[in-house]
C-alpha cells in the first residue's frame, strides 16, 4: 500500500490516517463544529473541494468520520473515534503556540481563515441584547478578501464578505498581520491599537468592550503565557 509505513507500530498505523496533509486542519474544522461541506471548506481555503472531498471520504473509510444526509445536502460528524481525537488535535495546537517561532511568515498569513475563526470563537453571551456589526478593513489583504462584516444578533454569528446594509456599530481597519497576531496571542490589543496597527472606529463604549467581544483564539493564552522566548530570530 502506498501510504503504509509497513510497520505493525500503533503509532505508525495511525500516522497513515491522521498525518496525511490537511487531514488534521480538517479534523480541526469537525472539531470545531463545522458540518457542511461548504463550511469544513471555509475553515482550509486553500485546500481544493476534490481534494477535501477525498480525505473525508478517506476519514470515514477508517471510521473517523460519518456522512449523513440533511435535506438536499450532506452534513459530517465525528465518530466516537474521531471525538476521540479531540484532545490529541488541540495538543498540536497548545505545542505549536508554545514551542514555534511567533514570527509568522507572510505565506502563513490567511484573511479568510482568521475571520472564519474569529466569527466561530466570538464570545456570543458577551454581546448585548441589541444587534452588532463590526466591519472590519484588512487592507493588504488578498483580492476578495478586504472587506468582512460581523453580524452578531439573537444569540447568533453570522459572517459576510458583502455589505449586509445594517447599521455598522464599529470599524476596525489593520492589516492581516496585525489582527492575526492580535488573535493569536502574539501581541496584546492595547499595544497594538496604541501603535495604531489596529485602528478601531465607533462610539468609545463599543470600541472599550471589542476585544470583550470577540475573545481570542482557543491557543492564545498558551502563546501568551510562552512569552518571547520562543520568537522567531
Amino acid at each position: 500500500m502506498e501510504n503504509s509505513h509497513g510497520q505493525f507500530c500503533s503509532v505508525a498505523r495511525s500516522a497513515e490516517v491522521l498525518c496525511e496533509r490537511w487531514t488534521p486542519l480538517v479534523l480541526r474544522e469537525l472539531l470545531c463544529g463545522s458540518r457542511r461541506f461548504n463550511d469544513l471548506h471555509r475553515g482550509v481555503p486553500r485546500m481544493s473541494s476534490s481534494l477535501l472531498a477525498q480525505r473525508l471520504r478517506r476519514l470515514e473509510d477508517f471510521g473517523v468520520v460519518q456522512r449523513r444526509a440533511a435535506g438536499k445536502v450532506w452534513e459530517y460528524g465525528l465518530t466516537p473515534a474521531g471525538e476521540d481525537l479531540r484532545p490529541i488535535i488541540m495538543a498540536l495546537g497548545h505545542w505549536g503556540a508554545r514551542w514555534i517561532g511567533a514570527r509568522l511568515r507572510k505565506d502563513e498569513l490567511d484573511a479568510s481563515l482568521l475571520m472564519w475563526d474569529i466569527r466561530r470563537s466570538v464570545r456570543i453571551a458577551a454581546f448585548p441584547p441589541v444587534p452588532v456589526v463590526i466591519h472590519f478593513r484588512l487592507r493588504d489583504a488578498r483580492a476578495g478578501e478586504r472587506l468582512w462584516w460581523l453580524v452578531v444578533e439573537a444569540g447568533a454569528a453570522d459572517l459576510c464578505r458583502d455589505d449586509p446594509g445594517r447599521e455598522v456599530t464599529l470599524v476596525v481597519e489593520s492589516t492581516v498581520r496585525a489582527l492575526t497576531e492580535v488573535w493569536a496571542g502574539d501581541r496584546e490589543p492595547e499595544e497594538a491599537t496604541r501603535a495604531r496597527d489596529v485602528r478601531i472606529e465607533g462610539a468609545r463604549r463599543d470600541a472599550a468592550k471589542l476585544w470583550s467581544w470577540l475573545g481570542s483564539s482557543v491557543f492564545a493564552p498558551t502563546r501568551l503565557e510562552a512569552g518571547p522566548r520562543v520568537a522567531a530570530a
